[in-house]
């Protein structure tokens, strides 16, 4: 059985990793690239853009407004990197998605003015230099007042899915398992 939720976030890297014709559900996945390598063509991209369009899927950009603004994409994705506060200027246009790992980063993202925070590492990773996690009850206590904007990411494989039925939240993320098991997708979509 599977955990069910309003929203699906996908992390992609590049647009030939997802394939959006298995999406079914319209207006329930957020696709967000991160455009790290940036050797994918600005025409492909706006490819990929039609065709989220065209199946109901937001897109947004990983740190780049300029990215956005090409793409006419939905929003603007801030790392926890990213603690620059000149996107609060654009935040009557367009929709800003954050990621934090903890209390202080969730604080910061609230100041640029993201509306959703990604809150990392909900399971164990296998990631190098990556130690802790969350877990399920502390995730839920932090999450006690603001369960519809925070969103949990890492660790999310096939077999801990079932798990995600007791996070007390509407949406999940998923980062690594869509490059690493596609399988995965298919009980999403």
């Amino acid at each position: 059985m599977f955990a069910f939720k309003n929203y699906y976030y996908l992390y992609i890297e590049n647009t030939k990793i997802l394939n959006l014709n298995s999406i079914k559900k319209r207006n329930r996945f957020i696709v967000i690239y991160r455009n790290a390598r940036k050797n994918e063509s600005i025409e492909a991209l706006i490819k990929f853009r039609r065709k989220c369009k065209e199946r109901g899927v937001l897109f947004f950009v990983a740190n780049e407004y300029r990215l956005v603004n090409k793409l006419n994409a939905d929003g603007i994705y801030l790392s926890a990197h990213n603690k620059s506060f000149k996107y609060l200027n654009y935040k009557n246009h367009k929709l800003i998605i954050g990621s934090a790992h903890n209390f202080k980063e969730i604080s910061n993202k609230r100041t640029q003015g993201c509306k959703k925070v990604i809150l990392s590492r909900l399971f164990k990773t296998d990631y190098k230099n990556k130690r802790g996690y969350l877990g399920v009850i502390r995730f839920n206590l932090i999450i006690n007042n603001e369960k519809n904007n925070i969103i949990p990411l890492g660790g999310i494989r096939l077999n801990n899915l079932n798990y995600l039925k007791i996070v007390r939240t509407n949406s999940f993320a998923i980062l690594s398992e869509i490059k690493k098991k596609p399988a995965i997708s298919s009980r999403l979509f």
